[in-house]
C-alpha cells in the first residue's frame, strides 16, 4: 500500500547545494568579472593545484568538459584508427564515444555484479590492436585497478581512469585518477563537483603527457604563433574554476553525508530479500554519486515510489553496445548478459547530500511499503 505523502523528494537538487554558499559563488564570479580574465585567469591554474592535491597527483589539466578529457587522453597517448580500447557497455555513452572520435574501435567486456568491469574477463579481449584499457569507476565505485594495472602492464597497454562519478574515491587507499595513467573526470552540474555548467578535468603522473595534454588543450599551440599539433579549444572558463574553487571546500563534507545517506539505506532496507543493495568494497571507498540499488520489479517500484512523491532515475536504461551508434561494432543483445540484466533491474535512489532525515524515511518507509504490499 502506498504511503500517500503529499511530501515530494527530488532526485537531485542543485538550487538546494547553492543556497548556503550563493554569496560565495556571487563573490567569486564578480571578481572573474572584474579583472576580465575570462580565458586561462589565474583562477584555473589555482584549481588545477587545489585538485591535484586532493588527487594526490603532481600535475591536472583543466579542460570544458568530462567528454573532451577522456577525447584528450585518448589523443596523449597517440591512440586512434587501427587501435582497440577495451571498455564497459553499462556506463554513460560517452564512456564509449571518445574512443570512437580519435577514430579507435571500443571493445567491450562484462561487467561484474558490482557494476564494474569484471577483470576476469579482461585479458580474453585483448587483441594485438589493444592500446588501451579503459575502466569505468561506475556509480563512484572504484573498480578493481590492482589486477586491470598488472594486466595492463603485462601486455604493455595504458589504463585511462574514467573518474567521473567517482571524484575522492578510493582503491586500496589510492584516490582514483592517481592509480592508471591518466585520469578523467567530468565536472558537470550533476556530478559531485559540479560546475555551473559543463567542465572537465585530467590528472597524470607524467610530465611528458602533461605537457602533452596542456597543448592539445589549447588548439596545439606551443607559443601564441607556433602551432606543434593540431589540438582543439577545449580550456575550462575561469568563471567555472572559480566556481569549483568554491566547492572544492565542501566536497568532502558532501561527499560524507552522502555516504551517511548510503549507510541509512543499507542498514534500513538491508532487510528486503527481492532487493540487492549496493556497499563499500572491503578495501575501497565509494562517495555514491549513485545509488543503484537492482530488484525484479524495477518499473513497478519506480512507479510506487513516484505516486509517494519521490523522485527516482536508472542509469542506464539501454547499454552501448545496444544503442544505433554502436551497430557497427556487431555486437547484439545477449553478447554482455550480465550488464543486460543490470539494465533492466536498476535503480537509483535519491542520495544527494541535501537530503534531510525526513527525506531519507519517506523513501525508505515508500520501499517497505511496496515490498509489504
Amino acid at each position: 500500500m502506498s504511503i500517500q505523502s503529499h511530501e515530494r523528494v527530488p532526485y537531485v537538487d542543485i538550487a538546494a547545494q547553492h543556497a548556503p554558499i550563493k554569496d560565495e559563488l556571487i563573490t567569486a564570479i564578480s571578481e572573474v568579472i572584474d579583472s576580465g580574465q575570462f580565458i586561462h585567469g589565474e583562477q584555473v591554474g589555482t584549481f588545477e593545484h587545489q585538485f591535484s592535491e586532493l588527487c594526490e597527483v603532481p600535475y591536472s589539466v583543466a579542460v570544458n568538459s568530462g567528454t573532451d578529457a577522456m577525447i584528450l587522453a585518448l589523443r596523449a597517448l597517440s591512440v586512434g584508427p587501427g587501435d582497440e580500447v577495451i571498455t564497459v557497455p553499462n556506463s554513460f555513452v560517452a564512456s564509449t564515444s571518445c574512443i570512437a572520435l580519435v577514430g579507435a574501435r571500443p571493445v567491450f567486456v562484462d561487467v561484474g555484479p558490482d557494476l564494474n568491469m569484471d577483470v576476469s574477463l579482461l585479458e580474453a579481449a585483448i587483441t594485438p590492436r589493444t592500446k588501451a584499457i579503459l575502466p569505468v569507476h561506475l556509480t563512484g565505485r572504484p573498480s578493481e585497478m590492482d589486477p586491470i594495472i598488472e594486466i595492463a602492464d603485462r601486455h604493455n597497454l595504458y589504463v585511462i581512469e574514467d573518474c567521473a562519478q567517482a571524484v575522492t574515491a578510493e582503491y586500496k587507499g589510492k584516490k582514483v585518477g592517481s592509480i592508471g595513467t591518466i585520469g578523467c573526470f567530468s565536472l558537470h552540474p550533476l556530478k559531485t563537483l559540479n560546475a555551473c555548467g559543463d567542465g572537465g578535468i585530467l590528472t597524470v603522473n607524467d610530465q611528458y603527457l602533461y605537457d602533452r595534454l596542456i597543448t592539445l588543450r589549447n588548439h596545439g599551440l606551443k607559443t601564441r604563433d607556433d602551432c606543434e599539433v593540431w589540438g582543439i579549444n577545449s580550456r575550462l572558463d575561469t568563471l567555472q574554476a572559480a566556481i569549483l574553487l568554491v566547492k572544492l571546500k565542501y566536497l568532502g563534507e558532501w561527499t560524507t553525508e552522502r555516504r551517511a545517506n548510503a549507510l541509512f539505506y543499507q542498514e534500513t532496507l538491508d532487510s528486503i530479500p527481492r532487493l540487492t543493495l549496493p556497499s563499500d568494497l572491503p578495501h575501497g571507498k565509494s562517495v555514491y554519486h549513485t545509488f543503484v540499488v537492482q530488484t525484479e520489479q524495477r518499473d513497478e517500484l519506480k512507479q510506487f515510489l513516484a505516486n509517494d512523491g519521490v523522485e527516482t532515475a536508472i542509469h542506464y536504461p539501454k547499454p552501448i553496445h545496444l544503442q544505433e551508434s554502436a551497430a557497427s561494432l556487431g555486437y547484439s543483445d545477449g553478447d554482455f548478459p550480465v550488464a543486460e540484466s543490470q539494465a533492466r533491474h536498476i535503480l537509483s535512489l535519491p542520495i544527494h547530500s541535501d537530503l534531510e532525515k525526513d527525506d531519507l524515511n519517506l523513501v525508505a518507509n515508500s520501499i517497505r511499503a511496496f515490498y509489504s504490499g
